[in-house]
């Protein structure tokens, strides 16, 4: 099964597709979307949405998972996000994926038992659990990948 994760955002959207067969992940894709700072925000969102129908028409993934938005200090970055959530999820559908949506809560409880992991720990089992030589960078890139690998195991 190839499984695309995404960690969405405005500035930065992070993603990463790996192959799950038989309890074997490899990483096939990874990387992020990255729109100009001070772009209208629906250029970014077409961007966006360009981008990720991209990625999903060249690694032809069977499921998408993104990253739901759990909690914003802000109201303003809150809504850019789930903004950008609905375009990437509007990509996903018009593909035909199946969508599954993770809390960061359920990301870092599954990748390592403890729900309130910090990011170093979750990347360090991103690397392990796809034997990578080193953690995926920037951050966006591994939580992505993480979210793809909490649908595999």
């Amino acid at each position: 099964m190839r499984i695309l994760g995404v960690d969405p955002g405005t500035g930065i959207v992070g993603f990463g597709v790996i192959d799950s067969i038989k309890g074997s992940k490899n990483m096939i894709d990874a990387g992020v979307i990255r729109t100009p700072t001070h772009q209208p925000t629906q250029e970014c969102l077409l961007t966006i949405y360009n981008e990720i129908s991209e990625i999903i028409k060249l690694n032809k993934p069977d499921v998408m998972v993104v990253e739901q938005l759990f909690f914003a200090r802000n109201v303003t970055t809150a809504m850019g996000v789930s903004q950008a959530r609905g375009v990437i999820l509007l990509a996903g559908e018009q593909a035909g994926l199946r969508l599954i949506e993770f809390t960061p809560l359920q990301i870092k409880q599954a990748l390592t038992g403890y729900g309130k992991a910090d990011k170093k720990q979750v990347q360090e089992m991103v690397k392990m659990q796809l034997k990578l030589a080193e953690v995926p960078k920037p951050d966006d890139c591994a939580d992505a990948l993480a979210a793809a690998l909490t649908y595999a195991n």
